[in-house]
């Protein structure tokens, strides 16, 4: 059902949902399709449309999806972190606690998330040139956001995840995906969320980040 928000509603409050994901109400396929539907509708760099959204509901292969996802996770590297990112990821008090806090919840909880979109791409950027990267992950991602915005609409909770990326290729596998040809590009849960009263983010200063004809 659609919550009948405005633009700025939807842009501004669709967040990352973990804690707040309703894992015993399955999602109906006609909701995945639509949003499908808009997403697909986003900009494609020269309209080549590489784009591909594997859904996971059935309940063997979710089970099978949801180990990989916490075995991955748990190999996943840390990217080292500056000075400048430290800050801002504290700008506001307990804001970095809470994000991992509600990533262990996820990953001790994965395996009852009711479906998974795992968004992808035809075209590899392994060691590609940062052209290519560019117009590759410039192709797939306008495209995911517009499926978390009309998640949102419908109700429905995302949250952006790379998790799959130590084990893509165990996971191509799994769902069958040729991963010489094709990017798994995310790992998104996707579930109706527990209220839907959320709030924009607390962020960093617009003056921290905007920048007007020079840096």
């Amino acid at each position: 059902m659609a919550l009948n928000l405005s633009a700025d509603e939807v842009l501004s409050t669709t967040r990352a949902v973990r804690k707040r994901l309703d894992f015993d109400r399955p999602v109906p396929r006609r909701l995945i399709e639509e949003c499908v539907d808009l997403a697909t509708q986003a900009p494609t760099g020269r309209n080549r449309q590489r784009w591909h959204f594997l859904v996971v509901t059935d309940d063997a292969q979710r089970r099978a999806v949801a180990d990989i996802f916490r075995r991955a996770l748990a190999q996943a590297p840390g990217q080292p972190l500056s000075a400048d990112d430290v800050r801002r990821m504290n700008h506001h008090a307990r804001s970095t606690e809470r994000v991992f806090d509600s990533l262990r919840y996820l990953a001790d909880n994965i395996h009852r998330v009711p479906a998974f979109v795992i968004p992808a791409v035809e075209g590899r950027t392994d060691r590609a040139s940062t052209t290519e990267q560019a117009g590759t992950w410039g192709s797939i991602l306008p495209a995911v956001w517009s499926f978390m915005l009309a998640a949102r609409e419908r109700g429905l909770g995302t949250v952006w995840t790379t998790a799959q990326g130590p084990l893509e290729r165990e996971l191509a596998g799994v769902l069958r995906v040729p991963y010489d040809k094709v990017m798994l590009a995310a790992f998104i849960p996707l579930a109706f969320t527990i209220g839907t009263d959320f709030r924009p983010a607390k962020r960093v200063p617009r003056e921290h980040v905007l920048h007007w004809d020079r840096w």
